[in-house]
């Protein structure tokens, strides 16, 4: 693995706003990595980060990589980027609360990353022991 790590970001509606004060507070963290999110996930991550990181601070190859929503085959994509090794690990603040349209989807892509040995992190906690292991430099 690089030590430029390629992070899949995603999250459910009601986890959306979890995950960009997340990334708004890791966002010099992130900024050194490739980043691949699902739909409306890569728009508000895009925003947060370039609100949060001035021109003249952003690495100049940034650049968010954006699949289709999560309903529309994001998440199948994002399982075909894992198989194709292009995923090194994932931040996913899925809603275990609200039952989602495509859960079958979802629960092919939690299926993928442990099939292919993904870190995840679902959570708020996991993502910051994650992001902040001693690995991500390595």
């Amino acid at each position: 693995m690089d030590v430029r790590k390629n992070i899949a970001l995603v999250a459910h509606d009601n986890r959306k706003k979890d995950l960009i004060d997340w990334i708004e507070y890791n966002v010099e963290l992130l900024v050194e990595h490739k980043l691949t999110c699902t739909g409306t996930t890569g728009r508000l991550v895009e925003e947060a980060i370039r609100g949060k990181v001035p021109a003249a601070k952003m690495p100049a190859d940034f650049a968010i990589r954006k699949l289709k929503s999560g309903p529309l085959g994001g998440d199948q994509q994002m399982g075909a980027l894992i198989t194709e090794g292009e995923i090194d690990l994932i931040i996913f603040f899925w809603d275990p609360m609200q039952p989602q349209p495509h859960d079958v989807d979802v629960k092919a892509l939690l299926r993928i990353a442990v099939v292919y040995n993904i870190p995840m992190a679902c959570s708020r906690s996991t993502a910051d022991f994650m992001i902040s292991s001693p690995l991500m430099q390595m």
